[in-house]
């Protein structure tokens, strides 16, 4: 039994390495057809640029307002001055200790940072900022991912 099952692994691992080797025949062929696209589109001296479409940055900066993601959600304060209809949130919490954490490092680096709480989902959502309007809050938030929260998103409370 034993001599049978190392003769079976010695005939499988021949038939493995035997199927690994490459084929010369591939590699002829691939160099056949680099051969012929080199003759048929003759080397230029000069490179090919394609211009760019030029946008203005209002436009640009309005494409990015109106693209951008929100989650809504019904929340409730628990600490902080108040929300404002849209919101950048760079941390979701289940325990109540960790918001307060992120909280308390927020409020130290100068954010108006806030708490709230999603009984839906039983989180705590960390705010760094909240804004009235979409396209202040799409500012701030890529201005928290560049920086120090990549994870940040928008909330919309309901």
């Amino acid at each position: 039994m034993k001599k049978l099952s190392v003769l079976s692994l010695g005939l499988c691992i021949v038939l493995a390495l035997a199927s690994c080797k490459s084929k010369e025949s591939m590699y002829k062929k691939a160099y056949e057809k680099a051969q012929a696209q080199e003759v048929q589109q003759p080397a230029t001296t000069e490179p090919v640029v394609t211009p760019l479409e030029t946008t203005t940055p209002s436009e640009s900066t309005n494409t990015e307002v109106d693209n951008a993601s929100v989650r809504q959600e019904n929340v409730s304060l628990v600490a902080g001055s108040g929300l404002q209809n849209f919101s950048v949130v760079v941390g979701s919490f289940s325990l109540k200790a960790n918001a307060e954490g992120l909280y308390n490092t927020l409020k130290s680096s100068g954010y108006d940072a806030q708490i709230v709480f999603n009984s839906e989902r039983n989180m705590y959502r960390v705010v760094a900022s909240t804004f009235v309007d979409k396209a202040g809050a799409v500012k701030s938030r890529n201005e928290l991912r560049a920086s120090k929260y990549p994870d940040a998103w928008l909330l919309f409370k309901k």
